[in-house]
């Protein structure tokens, strides 16, 4: 079977911390799948605020939904380990980008991931164009 290959953009633009919690441990005793997935999610929510937004509902008018999402497991994390999450936007469109995510601990890569965003008006309950103001801040 043939496994995901995710290139990693050179350059990324945020970057915070996560302790590893006891409910992200899974029965082998290290990070689970799942919860790398929840990390992702609020590296992603962190980065949103550094730009001035409250959540990812509240950009400018409109929201955003996750179309898509690939995870290559690198190595393992332990119970308190501090995670650090890079995040780098890529392949921006007229209505989605890409989210792309280096999680590592103490310089050994844990994963990388890829999430596909599309700006969405949940008012309107459809896909929307991504605001000017928004776009110019994730293209710096």
């Amino acid at each position: 079977m043939a496994r995901i290959k995710l290139d990693l953009p050179e350059q990324f633009i945020f970057e915070t911390s996560i302790k590893v919690r006891i409910g992200d441990i899974n029965y082998g005793g290290h990070l689970g799948n799942d919860a790398v997935l929840s990390l992702m999610h609020e590296a992603r929510f962190r980065f949103f605020n550094s730009l001035g937004y409250k959540d990812e509902i509240s950009i400018d008018g409109v929201g955003t939904i996750q179309a898509d999402t690939a995870i290559v497991y690198k190595g393992e994390a332990f119970h308190g380990d501090e995670i650090s999450i890079k995040i780098a936007i890529q392949d921006i469109s007229r209505k989605s980008f890409d989210v792309f995510y280096l999680l590592s601990c103490g310089g050994k890569e844990i994963a990388r991931a890829k999430t596909g965003i599309v700006m969405f008006d949940y008012g309107q309950g459809k896909v929307c164009s991504i605001p000017e103001n928004f776009l110019t801040k994730i293209q710096n």
